[in-house]
């Protein structure tokens, strides 16, 4: 197979890296495409990809690729999308947090009969399909709280925060956050049918929008949850709390961390014989769900399975979160 993944700063990085480990590096060639001549020369002396072009159009003369994974920042997708459907390729998209260009590139992505794949990490978590699982089960009310918080200069230390698409409000740290999360959200609760947003500011960290957001969701099921997301919080945190008339369940962000409440104590239920982590990285990052995301849209171009998430999907999603940004 041969893939092309356009940008090849962290994000690329590792969608190669576990591309390698999920197709086998003899079966795969990936051709990367980044603007900075730094980052391709790194990705081929990690041996990541075995040619890197400055432009999409150089690397698809070249290599005539089966497909293409998107990993840029999030304003540059639409563009970058349209080029590739305009080439024929079939698209992996990271999320979008915007949806710029999603009826022409769906219109588009029809018109060339090709699959348009768009990124929702979290639907691939074992702790949130176990979650959605005894939700549906348990068949009554229940009520959910649910806090994330980062400290956004912790989260690419590398570089300035303001230096990269964080530091713009439309596409901003809290705003990342749910874009994160809110799918997984409505897949295991439902569609939201009323929101309360309260937003505030109460760092100094200089931010073009508010650095905390608490949201009251009704979901049409009639469940309720209170949604919290930060980027002041000094420890990375995400606690998860669910609890109706027989059902409690909690979940720390880690796969070492999810709990029932059965018989008088909180119990841990294992979802995971084994997981990868990436000591870079969070410990509430698990790379086991990043493969699974890739093996889906490889089952997808082979006509084996339906993707989990769809634009159509997201678009109630940046809804919310539009909604947010205009408390």
């Amino acid at each position: 197979m041969k893939l092309l993944i356009v940008g090849l700063g962290s994000m690329g990085k590792r969608r190669a890296r576990l591309t390698r480990g999920l197709l086998g590096a003899d079966k795969v060639r990936i051709a990367g495409v980044d603007s900075a001549e730094a980052r391709r020369a790194e990705a081929l002396s990690q041996g990541l990809c075995q040619a890197a072009y400055p432009s999409i159009g150089e690397a698809v003369a070249a290599e005539h690729p089966d497909a293409a994974l998107v990993c840029t920042s999030p304003l540059s997708h639409a563009a970058i999308i349209s080029e590739l459907l305009d080439a024929g390729l079939p698209v992996f998209t990271e999320l979008n947090l915007v949806d710029d260009g999603y009826t022409e590139n769906l219109a588009k992505a029809k018109e060339k009969g090709v699959p348009l794949f768009l990124s929702s990490t979290m639907l691939y978590r074992k702790e949130t399909q176990y979650i959605k699982r005894r939700v549906a089960e348990f068949g009554r009310p229940v009520h959910y709280i649910y806090h994330i918080g980062q400290y956004l200069p912790d989260w690419h230390p590398w570089e300035n925060y303001k230096n990269f698409f964080v530091g713009n409000a439309r596409t901003g740290g809290v705003r990342e956050i749910f874009g994160i999360d809110l799918p997984w959200l409505l897949d295991a609760f439902g569609d939201v049918e009323h929101m309360t947003v309260q937003t505030d500011t109460i760092s100094d960290l200089g931010l073009p929008y508010p650095d905390c957001a608490t949201l009251l969701l009704r979901h049409k099921g009639g469940v309720q949850g209170v949604l919290a997301a930060d980027v002041v919080s000094p420890k990375a945190v995400r606690s998860f709390e669910c609890f109706g008339d027989g059902l409690h369940l909690f979940w720390e962000g880690n796969p070492k961390a999810l709990y029932e409440f059965r018989d008088g104590d909180k119990q841990p239920v294992d979802t995971y014989g084994s997981f990868e982590h990436d000591s870079r990285y969070s410990d509430n990052i698990v790379e086991n769900a990043y493969v699974d995301e890739l093996a889906n849209f490889f089952a997808v171009l082979k006509g084996e399975e339906e993707p989990r998430w769809t634009f159509e999907k997201d678009r109630a999603a940046i809804r919310l979160m539009d909604k947010v940004a205009q408390a």
